[in-house]
């Protein structure tokens, strides 16, 4: 199918009101005459590798219309029969990637074919999209005629990575928050969820053999960072303010996530941002306390003892329980904002950096990093790490996640990186220079337009290493972010640009996004999200 124009028209992107408003926009779209009716006799026929997703889709029909649509599984499927939706994981033609899909609409029938399970479910996902937006409301919308325009899509992703990362460190968001937001990332053809779970205000993941994690790290006097005490429910029963998931709650939501096609990459922070651990285990800390959970800013937490051997054999046993509940590929360390002046003052940290022939503390921070790296890449697993694990050399399979640079140097090494710098990616900065709505982190700004501008490959990397650019992802830093509420407020409209930017074909799509955008916030409507309407 030759590609045709990301509005999927003959009329031009920008006037064609009638052109399915997709987001992410596809590779290749074109429109034909005549609509595919959805009624409470259509049937969702699926392949054994698609019948997850069509349960899924079979739920979201319900919710919308009422139709309690009948599924057919059958090991093997050709055309798909008269007045049937089609979902088949082994028809799809070669060259569409592991991720693509290809999407018929005809007057008479639906049919989704990919090569593997998750085009299937990113093809449902434009699927619903071509429907009219009270299909994601919450009850049946009364007297819909549920049409779909005939049209047939080719698509698969541009990037392998198309993240986000949520900050529950600083606050804590509850399971059923975490799941909803998994959701919202699904509907945008998103597929990695990084969950930033420890920080120097708190410990949010269940530790077996380290108790004191959560029992002491989870929990603080109040709010913090100077905010009211009402703006956030997350109180447990003796008034403490925080939170922390069990194991079981874990387990549930990467399942959760699976069942999206969202891999979880759970970032356990080191050396740095570690005072709530340092408060439940003072010992791992150079001085030995007191640490403290109370949140505090525009101050570098507290650091973990690179000169005690016994430090490396507690991150050892945490990682070894975070092996354990998030059976994925890729592990996050952090390795950022380090501070160095206990490390410089601790007996044991420069005896370690004698030991090792390091001349200084960046090197110290290098060799507490590849250590660590070592012993994920043992248990099969890859590590990750902000842009200061290069701080005194990267550790030999480590992939960068650029915040502040390094990506390019990275990269021409033969290291995979993630792009997320601050001036595109970070989410937590205002959406508007209005300082009477402002909502973010102070003095920050990043508007809709600039993250629908980025461009992840940086425009000094030889072509050679461009396979190396992984992909990007935005990123929701929470210390102004107490509710989940705020966090779709801080997300959303911006996320629906960066969906664009690591789905889409790079150049496509911009002429009329925003004609796009606006059918999409009723869709966003329609699922209650709490979304900045400013779009300027």
């Amino acid at each position: 199918m030759k590609p045709r124009p990301a509005a999927c028209s003959e009329k031009s992107p920008d006037t064609d009101e009638d052109a399915p408003a997709i987001i992410p926009t596809p590779r290749a779209c074109i429109c034909r005459a005549g609509a595919f009716a959805l009624t409470q006799h259509t049937r969702i026929c699926v392949d054994p590798a698609s019948a997850e997703t069509g349960r899924f889709l079979a739920e979201r029909l319900r919710r919308s219309t009422g139709f309690a649509l009948e599924i057919t599984t059958r090991a093997q499927w050709g055309e798909p029969d008269a007045g049937s939706i089609l979902l088949a994981a082994d028809l799809a033609k070669t060259g569409l990637g592991p991720e693509g899909y290809q999407l018929t609409v005809a007057p008479d029938c639906v049919s989704i074919r990919a090569p593997a399970p998750n085009g299937v479910f990113y093809g449902t996902q434009t699927l619903l999209q071509l429907l009219p937006p009270d299909v994601f409301a919450s009850a049946p919308a009364a007297h819909r005629d549920w049409r779909i325009p005939c049209v047939e899509v080719e698509d698969q992703p541009r990037f392998p990575w198309r993240g986000f990362m949520l900050d529950v460190g600083r606050h804590f968001f509850a399971k059923e928050e975490i799941e909803r937001f998994l959701d919202l990332l699904a509907l945008h053809k998103l597929n990695v969820f990084h969950w930033h779970l420890t920080e120097d205000q708190g410990w949010r993941i269940e530790m077996k053999k380290h108790p004191r994690l959560t029992q002491v790290g989870a929990w603080r006097s109040g709010v913090g960072f100077g905010l009211d005490a009402s703006s956030t429910s997350a109180y447990g029963p003796d008034g403490r303010y925080g939170g922390f998931y069990t194991q079981n709650d874990v387990r549930a939501i990467v399942a959760y996530a699976h069942s999206r096609h969202i891999t979880v990459v759970p970032e356990i922070e080191m050396p740095g941002h570690s005072s709530a651990a340092l408060a439940a285990y003072p010992g791992f800390g150079c001085t030995g306390g007191p640490y403290s959970v109370e949140a505090a800013t525009g101050v570098f937490g507290g650091v973990y003892c690179a000169g005690k051997e016994e430090t490396f054999t507690f991150l050892k046993e945490v990682l070894d329980e975070v092996f354990e509940l998030f059976p994925d590929r890729y592990v996050h360390i952090g390795g950022d904002e380090a501070p160095k002046n206990n490390w410089k003052k601790c007996s044991q940290c420069q005896a370690r950096m004698k030991e090792e022939g390091l001349r200084d503390e960046r090197e110290l921070q290098s060799y507490f990093i590849r250590r660590i790296e070592e012993y994920v890449t043992r248990r099969g697993r890859s590590l990750i790490g902000w842009s200061e694990i290069r701080e005194g050399g990267l550790a030999r399979s480590a992939v960068v996640m650029d915040w502040i640079g390094g990506a390019v140097e990275s990269a021409s090494d033969g290291h995979d990186v993630v792009m997320s710098p601050t001036g595109f990616c970070y989410f937590d900065y205002n959406q508007t220079q209005d300082q009477s709505s402002a909502q973010g982190f102070p003095g920050g700004f990043l508007p809709l337009a600039k993250v629908r501008a980025f461009e992840p490959i940086p425009d000094q990397l030889d072509p050679r290493f461009h396979g190396h650019v992984l992909g990007a992802q935005g990123n929701l830093w929470t210390e102004y972010v107490p509710s989940m509420r705020k966090a779709e407020y801080m997300t959303f409209l911006r996320l629906c640009a960066l969906a664009e930017v690591v789905w889409s074909p790079k150049g496509t799509g911009k002429e009329n996004f925003g004609q796009r955008l606006r059918v999409h916030q009723q869709r966003l409507d329609r699922l209650s999200v709490n979304y900045c309407k400013d779009t300027a």
